[in-house]
């Protein structure tokens, strides 16, 4: 297991590093919607041997908003400023979870340059829209529209409230162990909701159910590995099967009886995956 993360910061972006060694290997993670790098921090701590890079995306977590709207677009840009701005001796690997592998896999179409591989775990491989569980989104979409048409600080609390998170939470959660179901909980109730303001919130809620990874696989010519839950509700792994076909050098690792929390239930076997990969 790696020591503690060194906190950094950069422009509008905090950020933590651990195993802060120049000569290790270097992979730069990217979070999944509403999260922070607490969410990868147990992945991170299962990977001796590299140098770990994890931002809190703009507008979540210790990061500042960017003063653009937070599309898609323009979080490929914030990631190629802030990779740029790490003066990294030689191109990082670069991995997304959920919502940050919509992100990542657009920066590998733009810039294929700037990066060795690419890792997606638990991508998002169908827009939430047209996937299976299209009535769930449908749901949330009803409950970030209600968000924003509420007075700014009702709407806000609304978004952070307990019930909201836990009920997200619980749905995702697939593990039957006590002990990692409350930490699960503890984890999104801590972190899930420490975004800048609401606008933030529901401007990358947007982007996460109109876009997917699907869009730009093809285009994809970074070596690339997917990792996907077994169980994983939001994209199914019948979807995760058709997606690794799209890209032109890809594989793709299923993990057992754990769904789209791989970071939290089963990070170990998620880092052991990555280190066979690239190695």
């Amino acid at each position: 297991m790696l020591s503690m993360a060194k906190h950094l910061k950069m422009d509008v972006t905090d950020y933590w590093v651990y195993n802060d060694n120049p000569k290790l290997p270097v992979i730069v993670m990217i979070h999944g919607l509403r999260g922070t790098h607490h969410g990868l921090d147990l992945i991170a701590k299962n990977l001796n041997g590299f140098r770990i890079i994890v931002p809190d995306l703009p507008g979540f977590g210790e990061s500042k908003p960017l003063k653009n709207e937070h599309s898609i677009g323009n979080y490929v840009k914030w990631l190629k400023k802030f990779m740029s701005e790490l003066n990294l001796d030689e191109p990082p690997i670069l991995l997304g979870h959920s919502f940050g592998s919509i992100i990542v896999s657009y920066f590998a179409k733009e810039y294929p340059k700037s990066i060795k591989k690419l890792i997606l775990v638990n991508p998002i491989g169908y827009p939430a829209l047209k996937g299976s569980n299209a009535i769930l989104t449908q749901i949330a979409v009803a409950f970030y529209w209600l968000c924003r048409k509420l007075p700014e600080s009702s709407g806000t609390r609304l978004l952070a409230s307990k019930p909201s998170v836990m009920a997200m939470s619980i749905t995702l959660a697939k593990t039957h162990d006590k002990k990692t179901r409350k930490f699960i909980h503890n984890q999104h109730l801590q972190h899930f909701s420490t975004f800048a303001n609401r606008q933030t919130v529901d401007e990358a809620f947007q982007s996460s159910i109109h876009y997917s990874v699907r869009e730009v696989a093809t285009g994809i010519t970074t070596p690339t590995l997917l990792i996907a839950g077994e169980l994983d509700d939001v994209t199914p792994i019948k979807r995760q099967r058709e997606l690794v076909k799209l890209f032109s050098n890809s594989e793709l690792v299923i993990i057992k009886k754990v769904g789209h929390l791989t970071h939290y239930e089963t990070p170990d076997q998620v880092a052991n995956a990555i280190i066979k990969y690239v190695n």
